[in-house]
């Protein structure tokens, strides 16, 4: 294979190999020798402490000042001369110390011809890189505010020569490494792919649906667990593919069931409000007819005439919503999304109820709202708002008020139409978007109730996808809708 994992393996390895022995290669050319310097620098201000700290406290003098000193010397190989303002040699390390003390004064008289690379330099010392006789040292000197003389020597190895050396054999082993390192990596990547070539092999039959091919594996790993999972898979699916061969042919004859139920209800739906149109305008015409002087009785006359016009009304107002739901639910309604006032769509809906409201002495509280622009379908939002509040003066009762609110939130307007009264049954609150669902039949008889507003409602807003719903209050109900703010 073109891009086979056992040669990514190897390369990653050798790749791998060779950027850590390039980085450990540079970082001794390029840094060794200065962390060298450190860390003897570092030694020699530790030194440097400890004199510092004993002149501070005036025990330069102990046993214990000349231990520590001794202790530094011996370990770090440093030499230390340390004498007091009267020239008085307070502490000379054994090894070398004492040489040191012609360099001290010539550098006090300021008499000393050679100079050197200065490293740090503070109020009470200097740290200088200096040759003497061909060697190099890093040496330290100064003078302390109790008048305590100092300087400490300690020699820097050239370290040069052994980076070079150290390089070419670093650079030698890993050339080794990464060879032998490669070879390994191949004979062993080989191993781990050989498998999973043999499970490329059962997935490529079981793409063609031949389920007859297993693996068997012996290495126990995370492969043959998957392995062992691929074999499970194989024989899941070729029961659950012939479990659905036999679910599609029912299937297929429960789609045929459901598409013919469809479209009786459809043809039902047409064929109940083309065949009640006919005899509702029949109805009316009579009956308009009989208020003109049909019937010798014009007081029987003008009561039967008017029961059969709000008869007729009342039918022709249910064949109406009955189309306009049809339409809603089958999608032969075309929702026309487009950027609105809806503030004043409310507003403009509850001043024309106004009359409504009076005739039944009903309370209307709006506040006054700045413009809210939404998207919807003007028409039909209009329609869920009737809906809403002439279900609303329908119910009302207690304290006979309806209040009207519209809450924005980040992306959504809710609108809010609450009436005072009895409460809705909770066993009734699923089914209020039921066609023809009547909680209380005998009042939405008085009224004139259909049963169909609150389907309507429920199909326009699903239609925009948007939410609706009802809330029960101790003194009233509310129902709301939302819509997508522009």
């Amino acid at each position: 294979m073109k891009h086979s994992i056992r040669r990514q393996f190897a390369l990653i390895f050798i790749g791998l190999m060779m950027a850590a022995v390039f980085s450990c290669w540079f970082i001794n050319i390029m840094f060794l020798e200065q962390y060298y310097i450190r860390s003897k620098t570092e030694v020699i201000l530790e030194a440097y402490e400890s004199i510092l700290q004993a002149a501070n406290s005036d025990t330069y003098n102990t046993r214990e000042f000349s231990e520590e000193l001794n202790d530094v010397c011996g370990v770090y190989n440093i030499m230390v001369y340390v004498m007091d303002v009267n020239s008085q040699v307070r502490y000379a390390s054994v090894n070398g110390g004492e040489e040191l003390e012609k360099r001290l004064m010539a550098y006090l008289f300021g008499i000393l011809a050679e100079t050197g690379k200065i490293i740090r330099e503070e109020d009470g010392y200097v740290l200088q890189r200096v040759r003497v006789g061909g060697d190099e040292y890093l040496e330290m000197y100064g003078r302390l505010n109790s008048g305590i003389s100092f300087i400490m020597r300690t020699p820097v190895e050239s370290i040069r020569e052994s980076v070079k050396v150290a390089n070419r054999f670093l650079a030698y082993i890993g050339v080794l490494a990464t060879v032998v390192g490669g070879i390994i990596t191949w004979f062993i990547a080989g191993k781990i792919t050989k498998p999973i070539l043999e499970l490329n092999g059962i997935s490529e039959k079981m793409v063609h649906l031949d389920f007859e091919a297993k693996y068997a594996g012996g290495a126990h790993n995370e492969i043959d667990l998957l392995g062992e999972n691929i074999n499970k898979l194989s024989a899941s699916l070729e029961r659950s593919i012939s479990e659905l061969k036999t679910a599609n042919n029912e299937l297929q004859k429960d789609i045929e069931k459901k598409e013919e139920i469809d479209e009786m209800r459809k043809e039902f739906l047409a064929n109940v409000s083309h065949e009640l149109k006919t005899p509702i305008a029949l109805i009316q015409g009579y009956a308009e007819g009989l208020t003109e002087g049909v019937n010798d009785d014009p007081e029987s006359r003008s009561f039967y005439c008017e029961v059969i016009m709000d008869e007729a009304a009342r039918m022709n107002h249910m064949v109406q919503k009955l189309l306009t739901l049809n339409q809603l639910e089958f999608g032969n309604d075309v929702i026309n999304m487009e950027r609105f006032n809806l503030a004043a769509l409310v507003k403009n809906y509850v001043q024309s109820a106004g009359i409504l409201t009076k005739q039944n002495g009903i309370e209307v509280r709006m506040e006054e709202y700045a413009p809210i622009y939404v998207w919807g379908d003007e028409y039909k939002v209009e329609e869920v708002v009737m809906n809403y509040f002439s279900n609303a003066v329908n119910h009302c009762g207690g304290d006979k008020k309806i209040v009207v609110t519209l809450n924005q939130e980040e992306s959504n307007v809710r609108v809010s139409i609450f009436n005072t009264g009895i409460p809705i049954p909770e066993e009734s609150i699923p089914h209020l978007w039921e066609k023809f669902y009547k909680v209380d039949k005998a009042r939405t008889r008085e009224y004139g109730g259909s049963g169909v507003g609150l389907s309507i409602v429920k199909a326009i807003m699903e239609s925009m996808n948007h939410g609706y719903g009802v809330e029960n209050y101790t003194n009233g109900v509310l129902f709301w809708f939302e819509l997508e703010k522009a």
